[in-house]
Parts: structure tokens; C-alpha cells; sequence
């Protein structure tokens, strides 16, 4: 059975926000606040390397926006987490797998890549 990652961005859903933070992300990137962002998309869609691996890894991947997640996700051990996140889902919990300061850590998505493969 393969694994269950979610990946929460600590950026909100909807059209305007999008069109915001890519604005963000040109003008002040230093600043934007979701670096799971920054290492996964380019200013406007999703980068080569990231979407090859995720094509062809043997996890499956579920990516929301953290006021989905937090709508979805109403257990009080959820209102704690820092944001951005990634999740592995279990049974019916999802347990931190990488936290806000890991993911701040890593530089590239090569990095990523290669902590979600160990």
C-alpha cells in the first residue's frame, strides 16, 4: 500500500489569493510566506522536477490550502500546526512528516525530493 502525504500550503484558496501571491512571489519573494510554495511552483505553475517526481512516485499526494485544511481538519491537535505542512495520513489521523522549519530548511525541490525518497 503506498503512503499518504498531504501537503498543506499556508496560503488560502480562491482566485484573488493565487493572483496575490504570485504577485508576492515576484515583488518581495524573500517575504512570501510558504516556502513548501516556493519550493514546489515557479511565479505561476508548478515546477518540471516537482511534477515529475510527483507522477511518478509510489506515495499518493494530497495538496490543500491551509483554510481548506483547517475547515476539513477540526481536531484540536490540527490548531496547533505550523504552516506550511506536510502529512502523512494513517488510518484516521495524519501525523506530521515534515513541519514548517524542516520545509523552511530545505533549499531546492531536488532536497525535497530526496527527503521524501528516504
Amino acid at each position: 500500500m503506498k503512503k499518504k502525504l498531504l501537503f498543506v500550503y499556508n496560503t488560502k484558496s480562491g482566485i484573488l489569493n493565487k493572483y496575490l501571491d504570485g504577485i508576492h512571489k515576484i515583488v518581495s519573494p524573500n517575504t512570501y510566506s510558504c516556502s513548501l510554495c516556493g519550493l514546489t511552483h515557479g511565479r505561476f505553475s508548478e515546477k518540471e522536477a516537482w511534477k515529475n517526481y510527483r507522477e511518478n512516485a509510489d506515495f499518493e499526494f494530497e495538496f490543500m490550502y491551509k483554510n481548506m485544511f483547517l475547515q476539513k481538519y477540526t481536531n484540536e491537535v490540527y490548531n496547533n500546526l505550523s504552516f506550511p505542512v506536510v502529512l502523512q495520513k494513517k488510518e484516521n489521523e495524519a501525523v506530521v512528516f515534515l513541519d514548517s522549519k524542516e520545509l523552511m530548511s530545505l533549499r531546492s525541490i531536488e532536497e525535497l525530493i530526496e527527503v521524501l525518497k528516504k
